[in-house]
C-alpha cells in the first residue's frame, strides 16, 4: 500500500491494478488523502477557485437513469430562464467576486447556437471567465461557444464502461460522449469530465478505467459525486454511493493529474457534514457555489436533499469563504486555469 502510494505521488502513474488495489482499499484512506494533499498544495496551491454556478434551465431532452431532470420525469417542476435573467445573475457573480461562471442547464433545445452565443458575448463583456455545462453539442456548436468566449467545457462522462454507460444512459451513444470530449479538446477548450460513484452494476476496475481514461484526455478538471438515488427516477431504490470510496477517488485523481483543478462537490455533502472541506484536505481546489436564486434552485432537482436551497447566493459566498479560511486556505483572486507542467517534468515523470 505505502509503496502504491509513493509511486503515485513520484511519479504521477500507476496501472489498473494498482488503482483497484487502493481503491478498495478502505484503511488506506487517510494516508492517500494525505499524499494527495501535498500534491494539491505543490502544484496548485493553496488557492481554492470559487466558480458561479448558474443554473438556468431544468429542461433535457435525455433521459438518464439516475438524473432528476430526465425528459420522463414528470414530476419535476420545469423552467428555463431567459437571457436577460442569466445575465444579471452574471453581473451579480460580479459583485460577490467571483471569477468564473459555470452556465449549467439540461440539454435544452432552446438554447441554440444564436441564443448562446449571442449570451456568451455579454457575459465576457463583463470580464468573467466562462465554463458551460450543457450536454452534447455537434463539432459547429463547440467551435461557436468558444469563439463566443467560452473558455471551460465541463461534460461528465459518468462511467467509461460502455456496457453500464448504455443501461444508464438509453438512447445516447457513448461513442459519441467520448468522441464530443475529444472534439472540445481539439477545439482548446478546458475540458472536464467525470464520473458517479455507486451506479448500480458499477465495479472498482471500471472506476480505476475511468481515472485512465481521465489521464488519457489529459483532463482539465474532474468532477466526480456519489450517486444520490432519485425518488422520481427509475434508480429511486439504489443504495447510496460511498463517501469514503469516493474521497480516494478524489485523492487518486489528484495524485495522477496534479495540474487538474478538482471540484469539492455539493453533492457529497449530502452523504456527509462537511464533507466539501474533508474533500478539499483530500486533494480537491475548486468549489462551485450556487448563485442562482430564488425557487430555481430547488426545482433544479438533480438528486434529493440537495443543501443550500433556501440560501442566498451571498449567504453562500460568504459561508464557503469562512470554511475555506478555517483550513488554513484561501480564496483565489485568479480565473484558475490549469497551470501545465513543464515538459522536462512530464518526461521525467514516466521514467
Amino acid at each position: 500500500m505505502d509503496k502504491y502510494i509513493e509511486k503515485a505521488e513520484r511519479t504521477h502513474n500507476l496501472t489498473e491494478a494498482e488503482l483497484i488495489f487502493l481503491l478498495q482499499n478502505q484503511s488506506c484512506e487517510e494516508e492517500l488523502a494525505a499524499a494527495a494533499d501535498r500534491v494539491r498544495a505543490k502544484y496548485v496551491g493553496n488557492g481554492v477557485h470559487l466558480r458561479g454556478l448558474i443554473e438556468f434551465s431544468n429542461i433535457c431532452r435525455q433521459d438518464c437513469l439516475y438524473c432528476g431532470l430526465r425528459r420522463d420525469n414528470k414530476k419535476i417542476e420545469r423552467y428555463r430562464l431567459q437571457e436577460n435573467e442569466i445575465l444579471e445573475l452574471a453581473r451579480k457573480a460580479v459583485g460577490y467576486g467571483y471569477k468564473t461562471v459555470v452556465l449549467q442547464s439540461g440539454e435544452d433545445s432552446h438554447f441554440s447556437v444564436e441564443v448562446m452565443t449571442r449570451l456568451l458575448h455579454k457575459i465576457k463583456l463583463l470580464g468573467l471567465a466562462i465554463t458551460l455545462s450543457i450536454g452534447e453539442r455537434s463539432f459547429a456548436e463547440y467551435k461557436a461557444f468558444k469563439a463566443a468566449g467560452a473558455d471551460r467545457y465541463l461534460l461528465r462522462i459518468e462511467t467509461t464502461n460502455k456496457n453500464l454507460y448504455t443501461q444508464m444512459d438509453p438512447g445516447m451513444s457513448f461513442e459519441n460522449r467520448k468522441t464530443c470530449l475529444w472534439n472540445l479538446r481539439k477545439l482548446g477548450y478546458e475540458v472536464g469530465t467525470g464520473c458517479l460513484i455507486g451506479l448500480p452494476g458499477q465495479t472498482i476496475q471500471s472506476l480505476a478505467q475511468d481515472i485512465l481514461f481521465f489521464k488519457e484526455l489529459d483532463t482539465d478538471m474532474v468532477g466526480i459525486g456519489p450517486l444520490i438515488p432519485n425518488g422520481d427516477t427509475p434508480l429511486a431504490t439504489a443504495a447510496k454511493g460511498d463517501f469514503g470510496l469516493t474521497r480516494r477517488m478524489v485523492a487518486l485523481i489528484r495524485l495522477l493529474l496534479p495540474e487538474a483543478n478538482i471540484p469539492a462537490t455539493t453533492a457529497m455533502e449530502t452523504l456527509e457534514p462537511n464533507a466539501r472541506i474533508i474533500i478539499l484536505q483530500s486533494g480537491a481546489n475548486v468549489v462551485m457555489p450556487n448563485v442562482t436564486e430564488g425557487d430555481y434552485r430547488r426545482k433544479y432537482a438533480l438528486y434529493p436533499g440537495k443543501i443550500c436551497v433556501a440560501d442566498t447566493p451571498a449567504q453562500c459566498r460568504c459561508c464557503m469563504s469562512g470554511k475555506i479560511n478555517s483550513i488554513g486556505r484561501y480564496v483565489a483572486k485568479t480565473k484558475g486555469f490549469r497551470r501545465h507542467l513543464p515538459a522536462a517534468y512530464s518526461q521525467a515523470a514516466k521514467c
